[in-house]
């Protein structure tokens, strides 16, 4: 058990990191009229995203299914907390894809969004990590 933990934890950090990075090479791709540099950023984010954040993605969502499975069965009662990580879980997906919306219009040299607002958009996987990891450690429901 103790390594399905492991490999659990381990693939919610490659995924975090890459939710955390993707959207910074949004603000500096949205920043620059240069061409070779949008090019050189694309391929980073495609890289990114198909290669890292996406394998990273499945592993976090599989492993979590057991893990989830083995606590339903062992802790049958107080799970709201658990039906709340799921629920932000969820959200953290639509930002994974919506990400992967993004990268293929910055592809199709259709971005259109602003250096701004990915400035912002950097931040909502923050504030998801911080509720999941306190609901996940404090059970408070």
């Amino acid at each position: 058990m103790a390594y399905f933990i492991a490999l659990h934890l381990i693939a919610v950090i490659a995924w975090f990191a890459g939710l955390f990075y993707l959207p910074r090479l949004f603000v500096y791709h949205a920043a620059t009229d240069i061409d070779a540099i949008k090019a050189q950023f694309a391929i980073m984010e495609s890289k990114l995203y198909w290669m890292i954040m996406t394998p990273a993605m499945i592993v976090t969502l599989v492993s979590g299914m057991g893990l989830m499975l083995g606590y339903i069965l062992n802790n049958p009662s107080h799970l709201l907390w658990l039906w709340l990580k799921i629920i932000l879980v969820v959200l953290l997906m639509v930002f994974h894809f919506y990400c992967g919306h993004c990268l293929s219009q910055f592809q199709a040299g259709q971005n259109r969004h602003s250096e701004r607002f990915y400035r912002i958009f950097n931040e909502i996987p923050t504030l998801l990590l911080i509720a999941i990891v306190l609901l996940a450690v404090v059970q408070p429901f």
